[in-house]
């Protein structure tokens, strides 16, 4: 079930609904909105305090007692059973939880490495396991606290057994397990703690079991998929299943297949972004040759990747780009009749980016839109020019020679250096756009 964006008043002119219903709608509406509004100042209030706390002790183990401290004088509060101490006793628990776990987790990498993971893996889930014990019975602090509490321990788990796969050199399929033991995990707090948010995250490792994931690269945040193509067919088999489990689920349940499953939709879109651009073949990092770096020349590791891509199959940009286009546009139509809001959007979205990209991407040397590509240049370049005179030397005649081999895109995405500045970047390229 979707939620529907309705015009009350509207639906009152038109007799649909009377004028106290449409009140009651928008009061309610307006309570959801307070309610959200006061845990994000409290969550932000509490994370502030406990980041306070953390930088001006400074030190994992002042941090760890303070938390210590903090804990056991918000537990003893929460015992004297008055509403007089039960704020000051939830806030003490939360906080001290948070610095006694993270200044202990920091101490335990820092000083003792090689006992970090096993100890954060145990305790962690020894955490969550009490949490998740006291959720399903009468708990001592507010299920708000507990549940953060239970966060954190869950956090620290997953923390410390993937610190101690890394530093057992584990990768392949137990890094691939790793992944989807993490996703289950956080899924599965998500759906118990009833916040969708932490759903949602549980996109993010199971992504990763083929590697799909984003990172920093000098000065750029890039997204890559080295497997486009399984990736995609991993999310789509993810956002089936997802829609065949929650038919016959309660309103709760559905809520959180729904985020999961267009979180899967949104990056297996990035995954088609992707293949559209550099094409795929498919399985290569998978049953491919590894680069080893000790014993192997970089010609030796090209001629085995040339050997495994001439009986691999591939999926070509071209092909990748018109099959996404495709896919789009039905889904758009879908969704439209379905009166599926969110896919719908995510599905136009995505269709923008797509056309956006391929403008750059397919059509840069193409002779049909070069006046179209010179035009688009040239106002690029006035605008960057902040009102000074333009340079005859910027000449949107076609000059003769050979064009770059390299697309728009490409230029577009790494086009300065520390030395220069847009307008002589802008300047300099205009004979090979």
């Amino acid at each position: 079930m979707s939620t529907t964006v309705v015009d009350t008043q509207s639906l009152v002119k038109e007799g649909v609904i009377t004028q106290k219903q449409a009140d009651k709608i928008v009061d309610r509406g307006r309570q959801t909105m307070v309610q959200l509004a006061v845990n994000i100042v409290l969550c932000f209030g509490i994370f502030a305090a406990t980041g306070g706390l953390i930088f001006w002790l400074a030190k994992p183990l002042p941090v760890a007692a303070a938390g210590l401290f903090l804990g056991a004088g918000g537990l003893f509060a929460l015992s004297r059973n008055s509403d007089n101490f039960r704020f000051f006793g939830n806030a003490a628990a939360l906080i001290g939880a948070g610095l006694l776990i993270g200044g202990a987790g920091i101490e335990l990498i820092d000083k003792y490495e090689s006992a970090a993971g096993p100890i954060l893996t145990f305790s962690g889930a020894a955490i969550a396991a009490i949490c998740f014990w006291r959720w399903q019975t009468k708990a001592l602090t507010s299920r708000f606290v507990l549940g953060t509490i239970f966060l954190m321990g869950l956090t620290a788990h997953l923390i410390g057994l993937g610190f101690w796969l890394q530093l057992l050199a584990f990768e392949g399929i137990v890094k691939s397990l790793f992944m989807a033991y993490a996703a289950v995990l956080i899924a599965f707090a998500g759906w118990l703690l009833d916040v969708r948010f932490v759903t949602a995250l549980a996109i993010i490792p199971f992504a990763q079991i083929l590697e799909t994931g984003t990172g920093y690269f000098g000065a750029i945040y890039a997204f890559w998929s080295p497997e486009s193509t399984l990736s995609i067919i991993s999310l789509v088999l993810l956002v089936g299943a997802l829609c065949w489990a929650m038919r016959d689920r309660s309103d709760r349940d559905q809520r959180h297949g729904r985020v999961l499953s267009q979180m899967a939709f949104i990056v297996a879109n990035l995954c088609a972004l992707v293949g559209s651009l550099w094409g795929d073949w498919v399985g290569e990092t998978i049953w491919g040759p590894k680069r080893e770096y000790d014993g192997q020349s970089y010609d030796e590791w090209r001629d085995a990747q040339d050997a495994f891509r001439d009986s691999a199959l591939h999926i070509s940009a071209d092909v990748y780009s018109v099959l996404w286009a495709v896919v789009l546009v039905l889904l758009i139509f879908f969704a439209s009749k379905r009166g599926l809001r969110g896919l719908f959007n995510a599905s136009v979205t995505f269709a923008a980016i797509h056309a956006y990209t391929q403008l750059f991407e397919s059509f840069a040397d193409d002779d049909f839109t070069e006046h179209l590509r010179h035009s688009m240049v040239r106002q690029y370049h006035e605008f960057y020019n902040m009102g000074a005179p333009s340079r005859s030397a910027f000449a949107c005649d076609r000059i003769e020679g050979e064009h770059d081999e390299v697309s728009l895109l490409a230029r577009h995405m790494y086009p300065l250096n520390d030395t220069q500045t847009e307008i002589d970047w802008i300047l300099n390229h205009d004979e090979s756009i």
